[in-house]
């Protein structure tokens, strides 16, 4: 018979929790949740869809007056424009573009695609810690570009995929075996085409490359393959978005790259494929000495690869700062003291807090496809302000590098 010891630690045992067991429970629980919760909002048959602009945003859009819209919807036979229960004409973003080649016949200035002699533009967004934006300014930066009328390929390099998830592509479930940029850039036989891997979106002019948890298995791939004697140098691990990147390269202009938060392989190959970086930066004190240990970091492990024949020439390098809080006197002693620090390259602009921002990606949408009746207008404004001074300093920086005014 038991003895009453032997029964309390059986009992304790019993009690006790395995962690990795609790954790594949709670994944599997909160993964059926988000798939409930997708769901609701789009119906499982469905997909993402971009609302339609009012005329006097395609105006903005396309840098001409809102009569002069009308005048191009008339002109133009495949602009159809839908009317609202207001009698405003409304134009889906295939329009906007159909009016912009319109204009672009007789004035080239108005198509911001490249021209020749202009390379890639290849932005790598990155940041050794987690919340501070990065996710937020590649997708909004993405979608910017491709509403001013560029041709963009996003690509989801973080495993966690939220730039993924944002762009319609939930990494769960929509995203599949060797389907991310890790099946163009693996080091065994099932290495595929990175075309193959290219993903339209419901966004026109923006595609994606989307992400998941596989990418981690670069972390995994790499140490083996250096320690391969009859490896190819050509083709080595730093070598490899870029080489993917390059086959793209008469179909875009623009490359955005979500980097990982953290310095892997993975982020050290984006950075040798950039041909730009911008540093996302959240303005608190703990978030800047992360940073300082990030640069120190990054310094090093690239200079170990530009030995061993990695590309480090960039057009430019930018601080960007997010979450912004004006009001905040510490944030602003911050950002004063990065600015006497590092100068011009702290971007001007500066991503500002925003609820606008916050409630739209509640649903999953950036404040760009959210609209402006759907929150409070000068909520959303101010927002929408924010965003786009600090996009159209990074789009004039690209316009730089092609030697463009």
């Amino acid at each position: 018979m038991p003895t009453k010891a032997a029964i309390v630690e059986k009992a304790k045992r019993a009690s006790q929790v395995s962690i990795d067991e609790t954790i594949a429970q709670d994944s599997t629980m909160l993964s059926g949740q988000l798939q409930v919760l997708f769901e609701r909002l789009f119906s499982p048959n469905a997909r993402k869809s971009l609302r339609r602009f009012s005329s006097t945003e395609a105006a903005k859009l396309l840098g001409v007056t809102d009569s002069y819209v009308r005048h191009l919807a008339a002109q133009v036979e495949s602009i159809n424009p839908e009317k609202t229960a207001a009698g405003r004409r409304v134009f889906s973003l295939e329009e906007i573009h159909a009016m912009r080649q319109h204009l672009g016949r007789t004035k080239p200035s108005y198509l911001p695609t490249r021209r020749p002699g202009d390379h890639l533009q290849v932005i790598a967004v990155t940041n050794f810690k987690g919340g501070s934006g990065k996710t937020t300014t590649s997708i909004h930066l993405a979608q910017f570009l491709a509403l001013r009328g560029y041709r963009v390929l996003a690509v989801d390099l973080d495993p966690q995929a939220s730039m993924s998830a944002m762009l319609g592509y939930q990494p769960e479930f929509d995203v599949g075996e060797n389907e991310t940029l890790y099946g163009a850039i693996k080091y065994d036989e099932t290495r595929r085409d990175v075309g193959d891997v290219v993903r339209q979106t419901y966004f026109p002019g923006l595609d994606l490359i989307p992400g998941n948890l596989e990418l981690h298995e670069f972390e995994h791939d790499t140490p083996k393959a250096l320690a391969d004697t009859n490896r190819d140098d050509k083709d080595m691990f730093f070598m490899r978005v870029g080489n993917a990147l390059h086959s793209l390269e008469q179909s875009y202009d623009v490359v955005i790259i979500d980097c990982p938060p953290t310095l892997g392989f993975l982020t050290l190959s984006a950075l040798c494929a950039a041909t730009a970086v911008l540093i996302t930066v959240h303005p608190q004190m703990l978030d800047v000495a992360s940073m300082n240990q990030f640069l120190t970091m990054t310094s090093d492990l690239l200079a170990v690869v530009k030995q061993a024949g990695g590309n480090l020439d960039y057009d430019w390098m930018r601080y960007l700062i997010t979450r912004y809080e004006a009001n905040d006197g510490p944030q602003a002693q911050i950002v004063a003291f990065l600015r006497s620090l590092f100068g011009e390259r702290v971007l001007t602009s500066m991503m500002v807090k925003s609820t606008a921002v916050s409630d739209a990606g509640l649903s999953k949408q950036t404040i760009y496809e959210a609209g402006r009746e759907t929150m409070h207008r000068q909520t959303y404004d101010r927002g929408v302000e924010s965003v786009d001074n600090v996009n159209a300093e990074v789009e004039q920086l690209i316009r730089s590098a092609w030697s463009r005014t």
